[in-house]
């Protein structure tokens, strides 16, 4: 999920609608293994693509919505509020035992807000972009989506501000800290 073909040509919107399938996908192995470690492993996973994705929308992607379609800026609005629910989530699945019963009912949980974040992007935001924005500059997203994914956190953090001026600013630095983090403590994250 953190790199794909957009050198050739890729549209952001087909980058993003694949990070989706894959995230549900990694969502739908958890409850499948008995075993804790590879729960946690997975899901651990999971949340650093999440990030990734997020962070890469809120820098690039949401600011082409606010610019381009109409009524942009409230749907921006919308996701950055369906964005906080999934990182608060993520952020109590950090700290569950992945043997728990509660573990699992916040897989399903976090299933569910993903689920409903991605068939509103792709059935009614994603259109609207390819309606309105010009195909080379969805291309350019989709490049500068990847490149953003590469330095995005990969860890959950609440307080920080969904702005693009901030993960521009600061992003980079954070997500220095959380891989050097999931480097030290063997944390898996795709």
């Amino acid at each position: 999920m953190t790199t794909t073909g957009s050198e050739q040509g890729e549209l952001v919107t087909d980058i993003l609608t694949a990070d989706h399938r894959a995230m549900l996908d990694l969502l739908g192995q958890i409850p499948q293994t008995e075993d804790g470690q590879e729960r946690r492993d997975l899901a651990d996973t999971l949340i650093a693509e999440v990030m990734r994705h997020s962070v890469a929308e809120e820098m690039y992607v949401y600011p082409a919505v606010e610019e381009h379609v109409p009524n942009g800026a409230d749907e921006v609005e919308h996701d950055k509020q369906e964005h906080d629910q999934i990182v608060d989530l993520m952020k109590k699945l950090e700290g569950q035992d992945a043997a728990s019963p509660a573990f699992l009912e916040m897989v399903r949980g976090l299933t569910d807000l993903l689920r409903h974040h991605a068939e509103d992007e792709e059935q009614d935001q994603f259109p609207k972009l390819r309606t309105h924005v010009p195909h080379e500059q969805l291309v350019e997203l989709g490049r500068k989506v990847n490149r953003a994914k590469e330095l995005a956190p990969t860890r959950p953090h609440p307080s920080a501000p969904h702005s693009e001026l901030f993960h521009k600013a600061v992003g980079p630095g954070v997500g220095m800290v959380d891989r050097l983090r999931d480097r030290l403590t063997g944390r898996q994250t795709g």
